[in-house]
């Protein structure tokens, strides 16, 4: 018997793709398309039992794998229609500077996501909004204010071209 450590939640990932077999990663492959499967469904569609499927199913969570379980929301139904890429370039490149900006743009409103970067960039945030005219409010009130910030480059998307929450999973 193979005993299994629990990650804690700011523990680094760990690849763990050496370990998941070709089950393991149908049922991953299936509940990114799906979260919302029944176990029975779920069972069905990788070919197990229903039992042995949530066995694998909590095994997974355990290990860390699956963090957590979403409902995807269409952004123009909820009032969120335009996406904005936004790079930030910082005046200062210190620990105590990046520490200031992550903690202000964690606050920003309709932030999606915010990625330290190479490149011309430091930063590089995805914002959703209304349309222009929110986002111009936006900028204005909080993206000028947020600190150490020496250059913000906006970007509005035309056209979704393609979007995934879909990780690769390799055989």
């Amino acid at each position: 018997m193979c005993a299994t450590k629990v990650r804690s939640k700011n523990a680094p990932p760990v690849d763990m793709s050496a370990e998941l077999d070709r089950t393991d990663k149908a049922i991953l492959r299936q509940l990114q398309r799906d979260a919302s499967l029944s176990n029975v469904a779920l069972a069905e569609k990788v070919h197990l039992s229903p039992p042995a499927c949530l066995r694998r199913v909590e095994r997974l969570k355990r290990l860390g794998l699956i963090e957590g379980v979403v409902a995807l929301l269409n952004p123009q139904a909820v009032g969120a229609g335009m996406l904005v890429m936004i790079g930030v370039v910082l005046d200062r490149s210190t620990p105590e500077s990046f520490a200031a900006f992550e903690k202000a743009a964690a606050k920003v409103s309709g932030c999606m996501e915010c990625h330290v970067v190479t490149g011309e960039f430091d930063y590089f945030m995805l914002i959703r909004t209304r349309d222009s005219e929110s986002f111009n409010r936006l900028h204005a009130e909080q993206l000028l204010y947020l600190p150490g910030v020496r250059q913000v480059r906006s970007f509005m998307v035309l056209r979704n071209v393609l979007s995934t929450t879909e990780l690769p999973l390799a055989l």
